[in-house]
């Protein structure tokens, strides 16, 4: 794997603070930059889930959810074209639009083990907690003949133990993630089927 450590710790300028993209530009740039449909999917429902935790879980206004969900859209945007600098491009694009620090840290920290940038906001934990974990949980449902509806926390569970299912997936990921934010699966995994099992393409 190709050494994807982003070699710092600050993102975009202070003076950018509230610049951010509308829901049209985010999907747009989702759009150009992401062909693969999965990926698209999957991106689409961790942007679901981030902005559904920040206005349920944070309390927070939804002018703040927003920025969350742009993270989320657009955190494995550039996966799919560069993958040896995977989050060097979408950062330096982001950067470039002079998008909110906030947004562009949050997407760096999303995998603190290959970029080298340790998440500490609520914003930047919750990014961590959810990307693994909400890719793991849409491929526990998709080998049900019903998919989401019905989807136990204790099959993801048990799945979660089982390491040669979805084996891409890295656990000690998902646990250092919850570690992090003081969380624990029981209380997160039932959050995450229940908002993005309704996520579509149309976003």
């Amino acid at each position: 794997m190709a050494n994807l450590n982003l070699n710092r710790q600050d993102f975009g300028r202070p003076q950018d603070v509230g610049n951010v993209l509308t829901r049209e530009e985010t999907l747009a740039l989702l759009e150009e930059w992401v062909p693969n449909e999965r990926l698209r999917l999957h991106m689409l429902q961790v942007g679901a889930v981030m902005k559904a935790w920040a206005l349920e879980k944070e309390e927070l206004p939804e002018k703040e959810a927003h920025k969350w969900w742009v993270a989320g859209v657009l955190h494995d945007a550039d996966w799919e074209k560069y993958p040896e600098a995977h989050c060097r491009i979408i950062i330096e694009e982001l950067e470039t639009r002079r998008i909110d620090p906030t947004i562009i840290r949050t997407i760096a920290s999303h995998g603190p083990r290959y970029f080298g940038v340790e998440p500490h906001s609520k914003m930047e934990l919750m990014i961590y907690v959810f990307d693994e974990l909400s890719g793991f949980v849409h491929a526990a449902a998709l080998i049900r003949p019903d998919r989401y509806q019905g989807l136990e926390i204790k099959s993801v569970l048990k799945k979660l133990k089982t390491p040669s299912f979805a084996a891409q997936v890295d656990r000690t990921d998902i646990e250092d993630a919850l570690s992090r934010a003081s969380l624990d699966l029981e209380a997160v995994v039932p959050f995450v089927i229940r908002h993005q099992q309704h996520v579509t393409l149309a976003g």
